[in-house]
Parts: C-alpha cells; structure tokens; sequence
C-alpha cells in the first residue's frame, strides 16, 4: 500500500515510523508545507520521497491528515475530490465535529474516517516523531457508520500496528470529552506558566525552586500555539464549559483556604484520588460517606 501523510510533525513522523517497522506500507509520500520539515524527514528517513499535496493524493491508497485541525478542515473537501473510489482518508486531529460537518456534505464521505490518536509530547516536528508513541494509548474513530466498510478496516488496520487501544463514538460526543480530559489540561497548564512568568520576574528563582511537581504541570505550556489556537477555536464552546466548571472548583479552594476550612479541602483531595482508579481504567466508586463533588457546596 502506498500512503500519503499530510504533515510530518510528531503525529505524522510517529505514524510513518511505525508503518516502516510493521511493513504497512511498502511507499510512504510526506507532504508538508515546511521545507525544513520535508528536509528533515527525507534526512531522518521517515518518508521515501516528498510531493506536492495534489500528485501525492494521485499516488496513494491511503491519505493520512496529519496537520492542525483548523487546515485539515481547509483542504478536506479538496483531497475528497481528487481521491478515487478506492482510496481512504483518514484525519488524526482533535476535534472531530467540524471537520465531520464539512465530510458529510461530500459525496464521497464514505471514503473518509474521522478519528484521534490521544497520544502526543510537548514537541513538535519530525525530529520529535517516537517510534512507540501510541502504544496502548487510546484511539477513537467517530461517526463510523458513515464510512465504508473497506475504510473502516484500514484505519483498524492503522491502530492496530499502531498499538493502540480503539474506541468508537460520536463527533460530538468526542469533542464534549475531549474538552475536559485533554483540551481543559493544556489551558491549565498554559495559564499555570503564565501566571508563574507574571509572578517571577526573576527567571533564576524559578530554575532553581522549581521542582518535578511543576515541571510535569507546566510541560504541556510547552507545546505549539500554533497547533493549539486552532484545537481552541473549533471546540470553543465545549472549552469555555469545561474551563467555567474548573474556576468554580479553583474559587471554591480559594474560599476554603480564605476560612482556612482545611478539613474540607483534606476532604477535597481525597475525593480527587479517586481520579487514579479513572486512569487505572477502574470504574469510579461513590462511598455514602464520601464528601460530595467539588461543585457542590
């Protein structure tokens, strides 16, 4: 199978990476609009040969977008018209409704899967491509139904040798989800670093207080606003309710500190322990003598 990959940064560099190594594919193209960027993939040899996004399409099986939400959104509609009835496209971006609205009105959307990777770093660029950056992460393929099924068995095939762990659902649903579990974890960690550079005019005092509980906090205020602003502005919405629920639990810690009501905030981080069993992949259990939710008061 010959596959086209459209940007050759983490996500896409990682993908090629695995397809070598399982023999996915026998071709890779790499398309990209950064030059360094289809340099440095050809150097790392991650693609066998870089195309302009047109001859590529018209030499490929599959076609894999692999570029920010908000330019897969822009080119989709193109691609699905230069595409044969036998090619697949599949996007690995992180909101899925929008650019499932502009595939539904295509004829051949049935050419198409929406689906996501939850997998990533705070770089970026083929040099940041891992060969086992998936591995047993989750990926999700939405709005199924309205792929073929010869679609929907490559992009299985995808996540398999990929090592990754596949669900199904919704567009919607997706990017409700995906606004609390991924989306809201950047905010907080954009803002924490932001708030600590306001704070700290004296960059030395942070290099030398900071210590491993930070630096995990703050790595994702690490990663590309250009990859980011997109992903904000498509799930805006879902965004804002995710980040209004988060103030509410920040201005009622705040509250408790105020009253230095420290048994409740004891109460407070236990209840938020429990987030470990989620991770776990064990079902959250209420207690009848648990304290309630953090939004309640």
């Amino acid at each position: 199978m010959t596959v086209t990959i459209i940007g050759l940064g983490l996500i896409g560099g990682s993908i090629a990476k695995r397809m070598q190594v399982s023999g996915f594919s026998k071709r890779i193209i790499g398309v990209d609009n950064n030059e360094s960027h289809r340099r440095e993939a050809l150097s790392l040899g991650l693609v066998d040969k870089v195309s302009s996004m047109d001859e590529a399409i018209s030499n490929s099986e599959l076609i894999v977008l692999a570029i920010p939400v908000n330019a897969a959104r822009e080119v989709l509609s193109r691609i699905l018209d230069l595409i044969n009835e036998n090619t697949v496209v599949i996007d690995m971006g992180s909101t899925k409704a929008g650019i499932c609205q502009i595939a539904d009105q295509h004829r051949k959307r049935h050419c198409f899967v929406a689906s996501h990777p939850i997998a990533g770093t705070e770089n970026s660029g083929p040099q940041a491509a891992l060969d086992n950056l998936f591995d047993g992460k989750i990926g999700i393929i939405c709005d199924a139904e309205k792929s073929s099924k010869r679609a929907i068995d490559i992009a299985e095939r995808l996540y398999a040798i990929l090592a990754m762990k596949l669900t199904k659902m919704g567009a919607e649903e997706h990017d409700l989800h995906i606004a609390y579990v991924s989306h809201l974890s950047h905010v907080s960690s954009f803002m924490l670093g932001v708030t600590v550079l306001e704070k700290e005019r004296d960059e030395e005092n942070i290099f030398n207080m900071a210590g491993s509980g930070f630096e995990s906090t703050v790595r994702l205020a690490k990663s590309s606003p250009d990859m980011w602003r997109p992903i904000f502005d498509q799930n805006s919405e879902r965004l804002s309710e995710a980040v209004g629920a988060y103030i509410d639990n920040l201005q009622l810690f705040k509250k408790l500190i105020d009253e230095k009501n420290f048994d409740r905030i004891y109460h407070l981080m236990n209840y938020a322990n429990e987030i470990r069993r989620v991770l776990d992949g064990i079902s959250l259990m209420t207690k009848k003598e648990e304290e309630p939710p953090i939004n309640q008061t």
